[in-house]
C-alpha cells in the first residue's frame, strides 16, 4: 500500500511509472521499509550479522558483562562514541522516514481533511504535528535518563569525571536518534515536496541541530547537552502547541495565550544559559577550559540566534496584527458617514408633507 502524500501533494488516480520522481515520493515510506528490513533481515544469518549489527546495534561498550550463571544479573554496559555510530545513525535515519510517513498518513491527514484548513494553515499544522511527536517523545526520554542518572540531585555530576564518563545505553540511544531526526529532515525536503522558499528554514534547522548534537557527543558533552535539550524541548512543545491552537482558533479568541510562549521561551534561554556557564566555565577541569569555552561560545552564539529570531518573529507578529486592526478601525469609519447621511436623508423625507415623500416601490407597484 502506498504511502499518501503529505505536506500540500496532489494524488493522482493513475500509477506513475516505476522509479519517475512521483514513484518514489508516492512510496518512499514502502521503499525505505524494504531497505531497512534488508539489515533486519541480515542479522539472522551468521554470514551477514556482523554487518547488520553496525547498523542496528549500538557499539563502542567499554564496561559490562553479560548475564552468566555467577552474575545472573550481569553488568550494566556503558558506551562512549566512535566511529560505527554514524552506521546506527544512517539506520535510525531510515526508522524516521518511515515514522514520518505514518503520523502523516494514519493522524495528520485524517484530522486535516476535517478541518478543510487553508494552504498556509494545513502547512502550519502538519509542521506542527511532527514537531510536537518528536519533542514529546525526546522531552519525555530526555527526563527519564536525567531521572535514572540522578543529574537534578546531584549537579556536579555534568562535570564530574569529564571527560572519561560513559553513557548508559537510553543515553547513547537518545543522542543516535536525536542526530537521526535532524538528518532526516533534509530528505522529507524531496518527499514531502517542500516549496524552494521554505526549504531554507528546514535546511538551516536540520544542520544546525545535527552539528550542534554531534559536536556535543563527539566531544564528551553527552550529559550537559541531555540537560539543555530536555529543557529545550519543553519550550518548544509549549510554541507549537500555542501554533496549533492558533491554526484551530478561527475566531481569534485564544489570543492571550502567546503569553505563555513567551514566558517559556524567557525561562528556557535564561535557564540554559546559567546551566552553561555553571557547567562549561566553573565545573569543567583546568586542563579542559579551552574546549568548554569554545563549547560556551558556541552555545551562547546560539541562544543569541534563537532570541533574535523570536523577537524578530514576535515584532513582525505585533505589526501585523497593528495593521490589521488599523484597517478595520479604516473600513468602519468609511462606513459611518454612509450611515449617517443616509439617516438624515430619511429624516429630512419624513418633515416632508406625505404627498411631497418619494414613494416606496411597493406603493409605485399597487398604484
Amino acid at each position: 500500500m502506498a504511502i499518501k502524500p503529505g505536506m500540500g501533494r496532489k494524488t493522482s488516480s493513475k500509477n506513475p511509472p516505476i522509479l519517475s520522481h512521483e514513484f518514489v515520493i508516492q512510496n518512499h515510506a514502502d521503499i525505505i521499509s524494504c531497505v531497512a528490513m534488508v539489515f533486519v533481515v541480515a542479522l539472522m544469518d551468521e554470514t551477514t550479522s556482523p554487518f547488520a549489527s553496525a547498523f542496528i546495534s549500538l557499539h563502542h561498550n567499554v564496561t559490562g558483562e553479560e548475564p552468566s550463571r555467577e552474575n545472573p544479573q550481569g553488568k550494566p554496559f556503558s558506551y562512549v562514541a566512535g566511529i560505527k555510530d554514524y552506521c546506527a545513525i544512517f539506520f535510525y535515519t531510515l526508522t524516521c522516514i518511515i515514522m514520518h510517513a505514518i503520523i502523516q498518513e494514519y493522524v495528520l491527514d485524517k484530522i486535516s481533511k476535517r478541518l478543510h484548513l487553508s494552504k498556509f494553515k494545513l502547512t502550519r499544522f502538519n509542521e506542527s504535528g511532527q514537531l510536537i511527536v518528536f519533542y514529546v517523545f525526546s522531552f519525555l526520554m530526555g527526563a527519564n535518563i536525567i531521572s535514572r542518572e540522578g543529574y537534578m540531585n546531584r549537579f556536579a555530576l555534568l562535570w564530574n569525571q569529564y571527560p572519561d564518563h560513559p553513557m548508559t545505553f537510553l543515553h547513547k540511544l537518545f543522542f543516535i536518534i536525536q542526530m537521526a531526526y535532524y538528518l532526516h529532515m533534509l530528505p522529507e525536503l524531496y518527499f514531502q515536496k517542500v516549496k524552494k522558499e521554505d526549504q531554507q528554514a528546514i535546511i538551516i534547522h536540520s544542520i544546525s541541530g545535527f552539528s550542534a548534537i554531534c559536536l556535543a557527543y563527539t566531544f564528551s558533552f553527552h550529559r550537559i547537552a541531555l540537560v539543555l535539550l530536555t529543557l529545550h524541548y519543553l519550550g518548544e512543545i509549549v510554541s507549537h502547541i500555542i501554533q496549533l491552537i492558533g491554526v484551530f482558533d478561527r475566531e481569534e479568541k485564544f489570543v492571550s495565550v502567546r503569553f505563555f510562549n513567551n514566558s517559556s521561551f524567557v525561562f528556557v534561554r535564561f535557564t540554559t544559559m546559567v546551566i552553561a556557564v555553571l557547567v562549561l566555565y566553573y565545573g569543567i577541569p583546568m586542563e579542559y577550559t579551552k574546549r568548554a569555552n569554545v563549547a560556551l561560545i558556541g552555545l551562547m552564539v546560539l541562544q543569541g540566534y534563537l532570541i533574535y529570531s523570536f523577537t524578530t518573529e514576535e515584532l513582525r507578529a505585533t505589526r501585523e496584527a497593528q495593521r490589521e486592526a488599523k484597517l478595520i478601525q479604516q473600513q468602519q469609519h468609511s462606513k459611518k458617514p454612509k450611515a449617517v447621511k443616509e439617516k438624515a436623508k430619511k429624516k429630512k423625507e419624513s418633515d416632508l408633507p406625505e404627498a411631497d415623500q418619494s414613494p416606496s416601490p411597493v406603493k409605485s407597484k399597487v398604484k
